[in-house]
């Protein structure tokens, strides 16, 4: 049975399997008839045809408290475009497809690129920031969630959990991130999370000091996790990354925008698995180097904006106890693997620990270097203040795709 610890900084809302999941279900299709919720899938066109997706589908059609869903389709072809209208037409909900490598949201694009508003680099970030653009200008999202589209495990459950406390009003949470352990093939899984977050947190402070947004990252069960929910109030003014530091960058900017009383973590499942990505050692600009990379500067660069001064030596020491901390806590993990009849592999554990030493220290160096570097997108209250007809363009655009390649 799960615990009901509270950590005393972000509430805790466990799944102590008391109540049954259709019961969640019932209460949200009766809350969504005031409280409309949307779910954004940002997706590549590869994992249509991936082991995932299809499920995810096939359990969505049965979530009778989803309104809309929002699919951002990106790296297809026109041909791939209209296979993926197919592939989610099984979908009872109204949904809508933005094809962000067609013609019209490339104009789109090209638009913002003018006005010096558009993402710089594609990927992920880029996909959700026009979902986010696309969901506000239909105007018709009182909640929004948002996972991805690889979750091996995926069952409708994770997601009633993940919306029900931002959907039910009797709740004052405004944003909601899911939480879940990572193991499956009788592994223990989620090498960052584990051995790079939990550990750098812990070291920072050391180093550093005590910082309240330290304190509240490390209030989350699982900072790295993709599935969050907030109420649609609070998407004009967040700031979504461009790159791998996608996540922890929305929990600083709902750290930045909203009272920690107003955000919750949930367990959504309890067990959780997805597309896994290699350590790509040689390569720092893949799979979780690149990864590593990047969510150590979106922390680096949270801190500067609340005065802390960094220095080459200040992101030494941060190696250097991090690298002790995260040794700890491989024999910490090991323990905990081997009482649950799971495997970890020290060997590979602290391979993945030396390459993240070495790339906090990379990030450091990076964030020293390009001082003037902003990888967050604008939020979506600067483009309305920019090009007013925007909104609403994207929303035409993708209406006009829908009528051009037919439902």
């Amino acid at each position: 049975m799960a615990d009901f610890h509270q950590n005393g900084h972000v509430a805790t809302l466990h799944n102590l399997r008391v109540d049954k999941a259709d019961t969640l279900e019932r209460e949200l299709e009766v809350l969504s008839a005031h409280r409309k919720i949307t779910l954004i899938l940002p997706s590549l066109y590869s994992e249509l045809e991936g082991p995932a997706l299809a499920n995810i589908v096939e359990q969505l059609a049965g979530a009778r408290f989803i309104n809309h869903v929002v699919i951002g389709l990106d790296r297809a072809s026109e041909d791939e475009y209209r296979r993926a209208r197919e592939f989610f037409s099984v979908l009872p909900q109204e949904h809508s497809i933005l094809w962000n490598d067609g013609p019209r949201l490339q104009a789109i694009d090209a638009r913002l690129k003018e006005a010096g508003l558009s993402p710089e680099e594609p990927g992920k970030g880029r996909n959700v920031w026009f979902c986010i653009g696309y969901t506000l200008a239909r105007r018709d999202a009182d909640v929004v969630a948002l996972h991805d589209c690889d979750i091996v495990t995926y069952s409708r459950e994770m997601l009633a959990r993940l919306v029900y406390p931002v959907a039910n009003p009797a709740f004052s949470y405004l944003f909601c991130k899911g939480y879940y352990a990572r193991y499956a093939g009788g592994k223990m899984n989620g090498r960052v999370n584990r051995l790079l977050v939990s550990p750098l947190l812990r070291a920072l402070e050391k180093t550093i000091g005590h910082r309240d947004y330290l304190t509240y990252l490390a209030a989350f069960r699982y900072p790295l996790a993709g599935e969050f929910a907030m109420r649609t109030a609070i998407l004009p003014d967040i700031r979504i990354p461009s790159d791998w530091g996608l996540e922890i960058g929305v929990l600083s900017e709902v750290w930045r925008n909203l009272s920690t009383r107003l955000v919750c973590q949930v367990e959504i499942a309890d067990a959780y698995d997805h597309k896994h990505q290699p350590l790509s050692e040689e390569d720092p600009q893949a799979g979780l180097s690149r990864m590593s990379i990047d969510i150590c500067k979106a922390v680096y660069r949270k801190l500067a904006t609340d005065g802390t001064v960094f220095s080459q030596e200040t992101f030494r020491t941060i190696k250097a106890t991090y690298y002790r901390e995260a040794l700890d806590m491989i024999e910490a993990y090991h323990n905990d693997a081997r009482m649950n009849g799971l495997h970890i592999d020290r060997h590979v554990e602290e391979r993945a620990v030396e390459l993240f030493a070495s790339n906090i220290v990379e990030a450091g160096h990076t964030f020293l270097d390009n001082p003037m570097e902003t990888p967050f997108i604008p939020n979506w209250s600067r483009v309305q203040a920019a090009d007013p007809d925007l909104m609403r363009e994207l929303h035409e655009a993708v209406k006009a795709d829908e009528a051009e390649y037919g439902r």
